[in-house]
């Protein structure tokens, strides 16, 4: 097969991403505490090492990893786990499976095409993380907190209008509900009779999850003196944990993110606006000055 500059160009930038890949599943297969995943994570990093040298025959050329990939890869799966770090690095895989697959001449660049395929299939039920199998749990504490806190502060924000105050009683607020949520999942999670999902650690996913939106939205009264800028400011953190987390989620889980943003983000700031509007009505009806 004849290679064009531009084909060779494409083939060498292949050839690097596959040597890289059979760094990083390596990498995470080392990290990988379940023997069976351990042992199929290697597999593919074999696998790709081979890819790597299929398209040496057609360059004829040595390249070196990209040592950014590897490490960023590394510390995802260290920090944020496994499936989600495999998950995004599949994600660019995909693209290079279409870009194999148009070199139909070419019977080895259609086998690869075929290999990389297959590599999602095997990896799509590889892991099955505890931090996946609590997501539910997650999912409660952090939308019942933006919901209902966003709301809370909102409210508080015309009501009482003093920041300090505000943060006081939103702290106070935000960790009964912090305790409130995790007890219920306690018991929810007891009573459905799941033996995959131990009741307590569900009750500390929800627990931990509504803490740190609680933390999170109440910092800006602390530190802003003006109490709509501070709310402004609130705002704009939970729509940044909106779209955190439904990031992470939606890579994890193969989900739509526009989809779930979109509705997450539309409660919380209806349930916000809402209630601004009732602490406002609140303080005009009863004369209340705080």
């Amino acid at each position: 097969m004849n290679l064009t500059s531009k084909d060779l160009e494409k083939f060498i930038r292949f050839q690097r991403n596959e040597y890289t890949e059979s760094i990083v599943y390596d990498r995470l297969a080392s990290i990988e505490k379940n023997t069976s995943n351990s042992k199929v994570l290697r597999l593919i990093s074999a696998e790709e090492k081979a890819h790597y040298y299929t398209l040496k025959k057609y360059t004829n050329t040595e390249v070196k990893p990209n040592r950014w990939r590897i490490a960023k890869y590394y510390w995802l799966a260290r920090i944020l786990g496994i499936t989600f770090a495999i998950k995004l690095m599949e994600s660019s895989e995909n693209s290079a499976h279409q870009e194999y697959a148009r070199y139909t001449e070419c019977e080895d660049l259609q086998r690869l095409s075929r290999e990389e395929e297959i590599h999602e299939e095997k990896l799509i039920g590889l892991i099955n993380e505890e931090r996946l199998e609590y997501m539910g749990s997650v999912v409660l504490g952090l939308n019942d907190a933006l919901v209902e806190f966003t709301g809370a502060l909102a409210g508080f924000t015309l009501a009482l209008s003093d920041h300090k105050l505000i943060a006081l009683t939103g702290s106070i607020t935000g960790i009964a509900a912090a305790l409130s949520m995790a007890s219920s999942e306690y018991l929810s999670t007891k009573s459905e009779g799941d033996k995959s999902k131990h009741p307590a650690k569900a009750a500390i996913y929800t627990g931990i999850a509504y803490i740190i939106t609680v933390v999170a939205l109440v910092t800006p009264f602390i530190l802003i003196s003006n109490v709509l800028i501070a709310l402004g400011v609130m705002l704009a953190m939970a729509l940044i944990i909106i779209a955190l987390f439904n990031y992470y989620y939606s890579v994890a889980r193969g989900e739509s993110f526009r989809k779930r943003f979109m509705e997450m983000a539309v409660l919380s700031f209806s349930v916000a606006g809402i209630s601004f509007l009732i602490g406002y009505a609140l303080k005009t009806f009863t004369g209340i000055d705080v």
